[in-house]
């Protein structure tokens, strides 16, 4: 009898403890068209990891309807933007001289949301790559109307570019964002499918290119609900080239909500070995643990995020989620 009871016991402290997960993560249902009290925060950078000074950043709530926000880096290439909902957004940094880039993230209310880290690509006229120096200002001009949510015109300048400047491939993907912006997706997975044919031949930037581009067709089953075919790209994407650590959390959360919990932990795990020093996949990776049933992993988890958020609020809940563990 005593098993029996040690294991009924065990059975209700994983209860418990995955009970307080639940209401900790739980978002709110009562923003609407993209209306709430969540923050992100971000870096915009070049290539090399240096930081784009006065990078402008639109944050546009993916549901039909919904509203946008803006943003300027400051000159640590940091930016912040808060009133967000919950809900899936899209995040677009351009930068004079740079082809603009969108990262996709699900907002969250009461969870802590990740700092993003958008990198953009340089254009130069030393780069070999641009036969036309004049049409520089036809590529800034586009970032603006992209950022107007003007994409029609956006995307003719991205084509004139295009034109003037052939080597630049690169502007396929920026092409291609203005039709999915459009909800031009097929037109707009076949640009992206363009970028990674011709990526094939880059040896420089060809394994960031095609990450890119694999994540931009995921994103655009992602605005179709197409969930299962979205996970299939962004975990392409990652294996491409692992170093986007947003987009590893990202494929985590997707795994997770569907109950793909060994895939969880892969991607979740991936994002810590990314970026060792970012707390969130720490405590996702508690909640994963707990789901399993493994309650010495979970506290493990849980720990390590404490030590590297030990003053923020989800510090004590997730404190109280170890002493449920723990009694």
């Amino acid at each position: 009898m005593q098993g029996g009871e040690d294991e009924n016991e065990n059975g209700l402290r994983i209860a418990a403890a995955i009970a307080v997960a639940v209401v900790l993560t739980a978002g709110t249902a009562s923003a609407q068209a993209g209306m709430g009290l969540a923050r992100l925060v971000g870096n915009v950078e070049d290539l090399a990891g240096n930081p784009i000074p006065d990078a402008k950043i639109l944050a546009e709530f993916q549901q039909d309807g919904g509203v946008k926000k803006e943003a300027t880096a400051n000159d640590k290439g940091e930016w912040s933007i808060i009133g967000l909902g919950t809900g899936n957004w899209t995040i677009t940094a351009s930068a004079e001289g740079y082809l603009p880039a969108s990262v996709s993230y699900y907002v969250r209310q009461l969870d802590k949301n990740p700092r993003l880290n958008v990198k953009l690509t340089r254009v130069e006229k030393s780069s070999g790559l641009v036969q036309d120096d004049s049409s520089l200002q036809l590529l800034d001009d586009a970032n603006a109307f992209y950022a107007d949510g003007k994409y029609n015109t956006a995307r003719l300048m991205f084509e004139q570019f295009l034109e003037k400047n052939p080597a630049v491939y690169q502007v396929i993907l920026n092409i291609g964002d203005c039709r999915r912006e459009k909800a031009e997706y097929e037109k707009a997975i076949a640009d992206y499918n363009t970028v990674i044919e011709r990526a094939k031949n880059d040896a420089s930037m060809g394994k960031n290119m095609t990450a890119k581009a694999l994540a931009a067709v995921g994103l655009c089953y992602l605005r179709q609900n197409n969930l299962s075919e979205a996970q299939n790209y962004f975990k392409q994407s990652i294996e491409t080239d692992p170093q986007d650590e947003n987009l590893a959390y990202n494929v985590g959360e997707i795994c997770f909500s569907n109950q793909q919990i060994d895939e969880a932990v892969r991607y979740f795990d991936l994002a810590i070995r990314i970026k060792p020093d970012w707390p969130d996949p720490y405590l996702k990776m508690g909640y994963v643990h707990l789901n399993k049933g493994d309650m010495a992993k979970a506290a493990e988890s849980l720990e390590a995020y404490i030590k590297l958020e030990s003053n923020a609020e989800k510090a004590a809940q997730a404190r109280a989620i170890l002493d449920s563990i723990k009694k």
